[in-house]
């Protein structure tokens, strides 16, 4: 019997050999789609995390617990993070930091310095000439800034999140308080580069919580707005915000939800870790009292015993939450001596009676920045563990005027939840359902410059001028331009916060320098004196407060315009063909985007400048500017908010008036050509190049 063997073909192997490629490609990439969110709390973190097949789940630490501890013990040749460094914290108080978050963005003379080394004296805090900051000097050989330390914690909050997705995640959305301002949100980004975390966006946790809140239920949002409060008490700070949740339409998706923060109010030091201090403070007493005739040491001289104090009255101030007394015991508090005293309810409220009197501040913060009042609010709900204390619920609900206060929200898990939706949204890998949020800004931020002018013949002055560049809970993200006209030579200008009235007098010392920086720029007399022919349609300076709510300066440019006539008869062949390709697909002529056959760079509508009037013929422009890309020759260099100088720019950008439509038409017509270009203003060290279009 003859048998055939059929052979293969050669083509059908390689085929095969690339769908097998083809799928492993694909594997791979799906193992790698995870991303994670980190509600960095004072206290504790909630870390949640986003993958196919997975969508919103909050990580389990190692010890199976659904939130850790923001702790960290530095040893010469280890280290220790969450529960593993909370049970150190005994041992080795020194070398165990906490609450370290209070000194990111806090120069050395900043009384939030002075108050974490008075809750804390057992941490030396060193002066850091280079940075005017300070940092941790855990021995000779080992110091940490609180940037660093917050590093090791990202990074251990990524190791968790890549341990419970079983694969490894790059991309992370971190919450940062509110009242963070620029220092205190680029210290966090510098943390996350440090962990070597892709950080997709700084969100707000007020806003996370929000969204959380708006994302469950999203069916009861229709075209009516609806106002809700959120009181936010945590460790170490207190939040309160207005929300406002509505159906609105968009041009991408038709009708979606939204939620527009109205408005913000807070204090920075208003949480449960300054109860819990005032209870440790009065049990150190209880137990000096019990030791008084002993010529005993003072309990508060030993740093282990404090820790252990600290630890205790975490836990007893849990406890009377729920119960009218308990009994604190430590066993060998000091000198193997135990402690035993009993705390009531009573007590612990009287202790922090002037704390429960600032509760209401937040409400009345976030109602004058929202401009609304009590009645237009229609639920007022918790998050925040803090806010479990009875005595907070009793004075808030007084506060507020209402029936009742909503808990129908997870208190722990809810920044974190929306933190980890937003992730989603915006990586590449994963689509959601749109909810469109609308977050605000807190401090406004102004842009102050100084002309010379000359107010009669001969007689020259300076005059200050201010423009607000983000106002005070205005919407972000968003870019602004702002052109000044009267310029021709080399000229400084100052980017600084605005008005901080609403800030009390020790908030405006903690907040710190109210100017972000000073811009210098040079080349601004070279590319008049380069281009004296041509039109000069101001300096332009683009600013850009992106996502994160971090200002930066992306470029500043001079801009120049010129008329240039050509004869009807000199007409060129591909002019002709241009138009006649036109014609064809019936494009009209556009006279500001199609004279220089260049795309312009689109800008809506102008916003009035606030801050002190012009005077005649003052022309300072202040513009938002639309956030599509626009593609030319030049690589603008990455944002340098601090610099001398402003990378290269975009193309020209054609302003004109609807009432000069017909005439440019006209001139078009004629085929007369404007043609405008932009050259950025740059460092003397730098080449200053020219843009054609």
């Amino acid at each position: 019997m003859t048998v055939k063997v059929r052979r293969q073909r050669p083509r059908r192997r390689v085929f095969w050999a690339l769908v097998a490629v083809l799928l492993a490609d694909l594997l791979a990439l799906s193992d790698t789609l995870a991303v994670m969110s980190v509600d960095l709390g004072s206290e504790s973190m909630k870390v949640a995390i986003v993958k196919p097949g997975v969508p919103m789940e909050i990580v389990l630490n190692k010890e199976s617990r659904r939130k850790t501890p923001v702790i960290v013990t530095l040893k010469e040749n280890e280290r220790f993070f969450g529960d593993s460094a909370a049970s150190m914290a005994i041992k080795n108080p020194k070398a165990t930091l906490r609450y370290f978050q209070h000194l990111l963005g806090k120069q050395a003379d900043n009384p939030h310095v002075a108050l974490y080394q008075a809750r804390f004296p057992e941490h030396e805090l060193t002066f850091d000439p280079q940075r005017q900051t300070v940092h941790f000097q855990i021995s000779p050989q080992l110091q940490f800034s609180p940037e660093e330390v917050l590093g090791m914690v990202l990074n251990y909050s990524r190791s968790l999140a890549e341990d419970f997705a079983e694969q490894p995640i790059k991309d992370a959305v971190i919450t940062v308080p509110v009242f963070f301002n620029q220092a205190e949100r680029r210290a966090v980004l510098q943390a996350a580069r440090m962990a070597g975390l892709k950080v997709l966006q700084l969100i707000n946790d007020n806003t996370a919580t929000a969204l959380s809140y708006g994302v469950f239920r999203r069916k009861d949002i229709n075209t009516t707005a609806q106002n809700i409060m959120f009181y936010d008490m945590g460790s170490g700070s207190t939040v309160c915000t207005i929300v406002t949740y509505q159906m609105v339409k968009t041009k991408e998706a038709g009708m979606q939800p939204q939620l527009q923060i109205r408005g913000v109010g807070f204090d920075r030091t208003l949480g449960g870790l300054e109860m819990e201090l005032r209870l440790r403070e009065h049990l150190a007493g209880l137990f000096n009292e019990q030791r008084k005739g002993q010529r005993a040491k003072d309990v508060r001289e030993n740093p282990r015993a404090m820790a252990k104090l600290l630890r205790e009255a975490n836990r007893l101030k849990t406890v009377l939450s729920a119960n009218a007394d308990h009994m604190a015991q430590i066993e060998g508090l000091m000198d193997d001596v135990d402690f035993k005293a009993k705390a009531t309810r009573v007590e612990f409220e009287e202790l922090c009676a002037d704390l429960f009197e600032r509760v209401p501040g937040p409400v009345q913060q976030a109602l004058q920045s929202a401009e609304m009042s009590l009645d237009e609010i229609e639920q007022v709900i918790l998050v925040g563990g803090a806010t479990r204390v009875p005595k907070v619920q009793e004075v808030l609900l007084k506060a507020v005027g209402k029936e009742e206060l909503g808990k129908n929200i997870n208190a722990d898990e809810a920044a974190a939840m929306g933190a980890v939706y937003q992730a989603a949204a915006l990586s590449k890998a994963f689509k959601v359902k749109p909810f469109v949020v609308r977050d605000a800004v807190v401090y406004p931020i102004l842009v102050e410059f100084t002309r010379e002018v000359e107010e009669e013949p001969g007689v020259h002055s300076l005059k200050h001028n201010k423009r607000v560049l983000f106002s005070r809970m205005g919407p972000y993200p968003q870019r602004k331009v702002i052109t000044f006209n009267r310029y021709s030579h080399d000229f400084n200008f100052h980017i600084n916060y605005g008005d901080l009235g609403f800030l009390g007098p020790e908030d405006l010392r903690v907040f710190g320098s109210q100017n972000l920086t000073t811009v210098k720029l040079k080349g601004v007399g070279d590319s008049f004196k380069k281009y004296p022919d041509y039109e000069s349609k101001g300096i332009k300076a683009h600013f850009n407060l992106d996502e994160s709510g971090v200002l930066s300066l992306d470029r500043v440019e001079s801009v120049f315009e010129t008329l240039v006539e050509d004869s009807p008869e000199e007409e060129s062949t591909l002019t002709k063909l241009g138009n006649t390709i036109s014609s064809l697909f019936g494009g009209g002529t556009t006279p500001d985007a199609k004279e220089n056959g260049t795309d312009t760079v689109q800008e809506e509508e102008e916003s009035p400048a606030e801050g002190s009037k012009d005077e005649p013929g003052e022309q300072v422009e202040l513009k938002e500017e639309a956030e599509a890309p626009v593609e030319d020759g030049s690589q603008p260099l990455p944002p340098e908010p601090k610099g001398d100088a402003a990378p290269e720019g975009e193309k020209a950008t054609e302003k004109e008036n609807g009432d000069k439509s017909e005439a440019q038409a006209s001139v078009f017509r004629a085929l007369v050509t404007r043609f405008g270009f932009r050259v950025p203003i740059c460092t003397l060290s730098s080449l200053c190049r020219l843009l054609f279009p």
